[in-house]
């Protein structure tokens, strides 16, 4: 398996993904997430691969065909008035194909992103998991992520 960052010809396999991920989501919370739907169109991938300040990173496999992404977005709060001016490498999204979860292509994505980070000076890297995809909760907490912040509701 080979992890590099996405290319145009990676944006139809991209968007299969993505519909995998929003299926996740809208099984968990089909109150909050469309049926059906996808986080970005061909068109918002295409303007991503461009912007340095967004890498996108695949895993490929032996045949070249796309096996999962990681989605990141560089980010720093300069002259805030709370926060320190760190910059931090936020996963926006992390997907791998259905049937290959639990291969190690997850893994190998996200110590991509952790070396990609470190090599550019980031001082942490930050993602959100939603509460409805305990799975995915458990695959980041046992790559020794820990919670920074917790986001609750209260439906009405």
């Amino acid at each position: 398996m080979e992890i590099r960052r996405a290319r145009e010809d990676d944006i139809p396999r991209l968007g299969e993904l993505l519909v995998q991920v929003a299926a996740v989501h809208h099984a968990g919370r089909p109150d909050l997430f469309r049926a059906g739907a996808r986080k970005y169109s061909d068109d918002e991938l295409a303007g991503m691969l461009g912007d340095e300040s967004r890498p996108i990173f695949v895993a490929v496999d032996e045949q070249g065909v796309v096996a999962g992404y990681a989605f990141c977005v560089s980010q720093r709060h300069e002259r805030d008035h709370v926060l320190a001016d760190v910059r931090t490498l936020y996963v926006d999204d992390l997907c791998v194909d259905a049937r290959l979860r639990g291969s190690g292509v997850g893994t190998a994505l996200y110590e991509h992103v952790l070396g990609y980070a470190r090599e550019g000076g980031y001082h942490n890297v930050t993602l959100n998991v939603w509460s409805c995809n305990p799975a995915a909760l458990r695959f980041y907490e046992a790559r020794g992520l820990t919670p920074q912040k917790v986001g609750m509701e209260q439906v009405l």
